[in-house]
């Protein structure tokens, strides 16, 4: 008897028992389960679940297949059936994570590598030109000049510190490019934290402000359930993120420099701006260096200026211990939009 491939889609929170298999199926091939995964496709074999492929807006993940079947087309099948799911959630430029040795797979799914961290990521996505297009975009914005430089900022909220950075290299550059993090994964959106940075650098003359893309990259967003510590995932997010940055975006633009401010208090954000100057400088690539330079970060009374002090104070509801911390644009969102007796709980990355 042929044996007949039944594929279903399920939810997580609505699917307890087949969730069990899917982790069971994910241990198997010595994945973890992403808690960010919003659906999976999966494939049922006599009853059992062989394959599975997750979602999480426009990036694939947990993507399995049971030993016995692997070599078969289910994987194609599951490919295509996993794009499909995309398609019918709105999801058309599609991402995905992988351990390198699973390249060959995932080309045969249309998907294109991007930058790979050897021997443990590679970043792909389904389309050959995606990427000459966002960068064609960015092209048709370049600047003259012997000295541009660049910034990323996620701006959870725009502080003062961060207007010092800007405004620091703004002064050391022919010109500057600013981009602020897209995903929504910070206690202010990203249309808000948009548009206070853009409230706090209009003053500039020399300073383009560009809106995120898919290709920078968020700490908070990246998956890291096929590696086995966070250490690993940290190093593999910074890797992806600052490749995508020298090989496709400081080209476009010619950006030369990249400022970041000293990280006096979170480590991870620390080994970042170390991890920052490898990949910029100093490691193997097609693409030119990119120099890093930090700048140290401005201060109130001794105590450095960080977006995570604006959040506890706004925890708080002390508004006057944030006026030396941000700009007025800043401070006259943060006392409209949150009422001084409200108590804000989420703690996330500055």
């Amino acid at each position: 008897m042929i044996a007949v491939d039944e594929f279903a889609t399920i939810r997580p929170d609505d699917a307890s028992d087949e969730m069990v298999e899917v982790r069971s199926l994910l241990a198997a091939n010595h994945l973890g389960l992403d808690s960010q995964v919003e659906a999976f496709v999966v494939c049922r074999r006599d009853g059992r679940i062989v394959a599975c492929a997750g979602l999480d807006h426009n990036v694939i993940k947990c993507v399995a297949v049971a030993d016995e079947f692997r070599g078969e087309s289910l994987s194609l099948r599951l490919g295509s059936e996993a794009v499909k799911l995309a398609a019918e959630c709105g999801q058309f430029h599609l991402f995905l994570y992988s351990p390198p040795h699973n390249l060959s797979l995932f080309r045969g799914w249309g998907f294109y590598p991007l930058v790979e961290v050897p021997q443990l990521v590679v970043l792909m996505e389904n389309s050959p030109i995606a990427i000459q297009a966002y960068c064609e975009r960015l092209r048709q914005q370049r600047r003259p000049g012997r000295k541009i430089g660049g910034i990323v900022l996620n701006a959870n909220p725009f502080t003062l510190g961060h207007q010092y950075l800007v405004e620091r290299a703004a002064r050391i550059c022919d010109w500057l490019h600013v981009f602020v993090v897209r995903e929504d994964a910070s206690l202010f959106s990203y249309a808000d934290r948009f548009r206070l940075v853009e409230a706090g650098v209009k003053h500039l003359e020399t300073v383009s402000l560009h809106p995120g893309s898919e290709y920078i990259i968020s700490r908070a967003t990246f998956p890291g359930y096929f590696l086995k510590d966070q250490a690993l995932v940290d190093h593999s997010w910074a890797a992806i993120d600052l490749l995508l940055f020298r090989e496709y975006i400081a080209p476009a633009l010619g950006i030369s420099h990249r400022y970041v401010g000293t990280e006096p208090f979170d480590t991870v954000t620390e080994k970042y701006n170390a991890d920052m100057k490898h990949w910029l400088q100093y490691a193997a690539s097609s693409a030119a260096s990119v120099t890093v330079i930090e700048i140290p970060r401005a201060s109130v009374r001794d105590v450095p200026i960080s977006a995570s002090q604006v959040r506890r104070l706004l925890a708080r509801g002390d508004f006057p211990a944030m006026q030396d911390l941000v700009p007025a644009p800043t401070l006259q969102f943060l006392k409209r939009t949150f009422s001084a007796s409200r108590t804000v709980t989420k703690e996330t990355e500055s």
